[in-house]
């Protein structure tokens, strides 16, 4: 029997970076952590910066962990964040993070310049003030030296794989998250970026997902390895897994949620915009049409305020005393702004319920109870939202990432959706780049068979909607705090 071949993964979110490799034998993939490490933001200088080195330092650790024969290797990330490299190729600083207060005005300071219709004409993304666009005007605005120093613009991913083999590329799914990507041509809109008086030569060439870049650069472990770009885009490596289309549509649960369906042509019309909807890069040419929704970052919040006072509470005793909680007590908008980097997550949800008028949670677990029933209501939102958008109706919701571990979430959403929840698998970012490396490097020929691969080696659970009544009672309450939210 032939060796099993072996691919390295690399998976950076916004909490921990890890890498495992995979191992195909057989038809069935395995996977294996090697190396785990803590990613937290750093701050000086009144700015939020990603500790950029330390994670260089990292990844470099877990490729010398890795013993035998590596077929390729290959970065996914979060999106949106990127670094400048100067005319000789070296860092000029360390990331901004896309938390950083500086983007929260930003948008609101970009749209008077060019509107909003013409900006998702030319792009068809979602408007949010962490995208790539919005921190580049924040930083045309606020530190213009720095961007004139620039020569290259490469999102995080991109570093990496620049790091390893000295080839500069911006990955597509990556890119798209910038908002100055053309869903329709897949490059750069020139105009776009000429309209906001960016420099053009910051805009490196873009390749298509499954891009060998280069070989591995020495004298590093395993010099000659392909460098593989898998989709870059961590959510895009994790659809890439699995079947959203036809009646599925998947979400990406983490700290974000992405709630959409893997279409073949952007939706980029006026009614997408109103919704806000986005149109992000997929692998083999295809479309992930989705939203993005605050995640699981606001319990993320809620334990680190906790932490601060001296009480620890880990998710599994959150999640079994938020079954205990009475239901629908308080409802809130997860993608109100007051959500995105408050200070105290408890008192950010409290202030909501105040300006609300509803009662505030009284105890740990009656804040998890509400920011899980609040995040299934927003799905619910979405997924009609889709369905009226694709002219598609959607019967199952594919919950993918280390959200799809959380059970609790995953019978809210069933019945809050009133659709079959299938979850898993949890690590489908790290399945999706192991998967387009196998396509990269021949081991695999379609990503049908790569999802055949993934869907045979790991187990997935079911929920079926039963109290879906109970939602639907809460549904125009909901909806009515989400427009408060925005009077």
């Amino acid at each position: 029997m032939p060796e099993p071949k072996t691919w390295l993964a690399f998976d950076l979110g916004a909490e921990s970076g890890r890498a495992f490799t995979g191992r195909l034998s057989g038809g069935i993939i395995t996977i294996e952590e090697i190396h785990r490490f803590a990613n937290e933001p750093i701050e000086y200088a009144g700015a939020c910066h990603w500790d950029i080195l330390r994670i260089w330092l990292e990844m470099g650790k877990a490729l010398s962990a890795v013993t035998g024969r590596l077929e390729g290797l290959g970065v996914d990330s979060w999106g949106v964040d990127y670094a400048l490299l100067d005319r000789s190729g070296e860092l000029i600083r360390n990331p901004y993070h896309y938390r950083d207060p500086r983007n929260v005005t930003a948008m609101a300071e970009a749209l008077q310049s060019v509107s909003r219709e013409t900006i998702y004409r030319a792009t068809g993304i979602q408007f949010m003030p962490i995208n790539t666009l919005y921190q580049l005007f924040a930083m045309k605005t606020r530190t213009p030296e720095v961007l004139a120093a620039a020569r290259t613009l490469l999102m995080i991913p991109d570093l990496f794989h620049y790091w390893f083999t000295g080839r500069a590329i911006c990955e597509y799914t990556d890119a798209t998250t910038t908002q100055l990507v053309d869903p329709r041509t897949r490059a750069w809109s020139d105009d776009l970026i000429e309209r906001f008086g960016l420099p053009a030569h910051l805009f490196t060439e873009i390749v298509e997902p499954g891009t060998i870049v280069r070989p591995l650069r020495g004298p590093a472990p395993h010099a000659g390895t392909p460098v593989i770009a898998p989709a870059s885009h961590d959510t895009g490596s994790a659809v890439a897994s699995v079947w959203a289309r036809e009646g599925a549509a998947f979400l990406s649960s983490g700290t974000w949620s992405l709630v959409g369906v893997e279409i073949d042509e952007p939706i980029v019309s006026d009614e997408a915009l109103r919704l806000n909807f986005t149109n992000e890069g997929g692998v083999n040419g295809t479309t992930r049409f989705l939203k993005n929704v605050m995640g699981l970052w606001m319990l993320q919040g809620c334990r680190r305020s906790w932490s601060a006072d001296g009480r620890e509470f880990d998710y599994a005793s959150l999640i079994d005393e938020a079954i205990q909680a009475p239901p629908f007590r308080a409802l809130i908008d997860p993608d109100d702004a007051s959500f995105l980097n408050p200070p105290d997550m408890p008192a950010a949800i409290d202030a909501f319920c105040r300006r609300t008028e509803q009662p505030s949670p009284k105890s740990p677990g009656e804040y998890a109870r509400t920011i899980l029933e609040s995040l299934a209501l927003k799905y619910r939102i979405v997924i009609e939202g889709i369905e009226r958008l694709t002219g598609n109706r959607i019967t199952q919701i594919r919950v993918i990432g280390g959200g799809s571990k959380n059970h609790v979430l995953n019978r809210f959403t069933a019945d809050a959706t009133g659709r079959r929840v299938i979850a898993g698998p949890s690590e489908a970012a790290v399945l999706g780049n192991l998967g387009v490396q196998m396509l990269a490097t021949g081991a695999a020929t379609s990503l049908n068979e790569v999802r055949a691969i993934i869907h045979r080696s790991f187990l997935t659970e079911i929920y079926e909607p039963a109290e879906s009544d109970k939602w639907q009672a809460q549904t125009v309450r909901f909806e009515q705090y989400c427009e408060l939210a925005y009077a």
